[in-house]
């Protein structure tokens, strides 16, 4: 199978945190629900099922086990988009969730088209495609994201809701990889702008924001400890995508430290 065509599988299914040590603490109150894309539905780690590809080594689930909340709703699906968040998952949503956490706008914003023009094709069609994703984030991509959250809101008035970034890709940048260095800091840039415009409109709706890139940092795509798949053949969904590590040690500590 080509790189290209590993990388095409990624535009139906992709976008583009607690250590395990310790003993569980029960918050037998909370009614939890973990809303968004692949990235909290658990695309990359190991256990993927269903038409979401929902796998229990997200962060969501290991939260859950180890906290024993009164209730978990695990509705995030892979591919899903703002308007999958307000169509389908809020209007399954508990209205009484205490406790809500979501990842969203990746795949608004074209993530998974534009990392296949970035390994496709050339250094300005990929820094082109990154810039054309950078104007979506800051003019169409506020709307949604408001829309969004005002819909969260409306359905779950009493929940915390901890809206997290998404990681940088590579480090800063990465070498010995087999993308270029200006195709990497255009890729990293696009993810900056995203998680920047992200944490603006969830701040303005009142919710948390918590970012994951100190929790991924030295950790990214060509580093020694990878928490992040880079470009794979089998399956092809878990491209770009955190691992086990990843979902364990970088999203479910940022999750834990917010979720009050």
């Amino acid at each position: 199978m080509s790189k290209a065509t590993v990388l095409a599988s990624l535009v139906s299914t992709s976008v583009l945190s607690l250590g395990l040590a310790g003993p569980a603490q029960a918050v037998s109150a909370v009614d939890y629900a973990a809303l968004g894309d692949s990235y909290s539905s658990g695309v990359g780690a190991s256990g993927q099922s269903g038409s979401c590809l929902r796998s229990t080594n997200a962060y969501g689930p290991l939260w859950a086990a180890q906290n024993s909340p009164a209730s978990f709703q695990f509705l995030a699906c892979s591919g899903a988009t703002t308007d999958d968040v307000r169509n389908t998952q809020i209007p399954a949503l508990n209205s009484g969730a205490d406790l809500i956490s979501i990842t969203i706008g990746g795949n608004d914003a074209g993530f998974a088209s534009t990392l296949i023009t970035c390994w496709t094709t050339t250094d300005a069609n990929c820094a082109a495609k990154v810039n054309t994703g950078k104007a979506y984030v800051a003019n169409t991509l506020p709307g949604r994201l408001d829309a969004t959250y005002a819909a969260i809101k409306a359905k779950a008035p009493g929940a915390r809701v901890v809206v997290l970034s998404y990681p940088l890709i590579y480090a800063s940048p990465a070498t010995g990889c087999a993308l270029s260095t200006a195709k990497q800091v255009a890729i990293n840039d696009g993810a900056r702008v995203l998680d920047e415009k992200i944490k603006e409109r969830a701040q303005a709706a009142g919710f948390v924001y918590s970012e994951v890139r100190d929790d991924f940092s030295g950790h990214e795509i060509c580093s020694p400890d990878p928490y992040l798949n880079g470009v794979t053949l089998i399956p092809a969904q878990n491209s770009y995508h955190p691992n086990n590590k990843g979902y364990a040690n970088g999203y479910l500590p940022a999750f834990r430290g917010s979720a009050g």
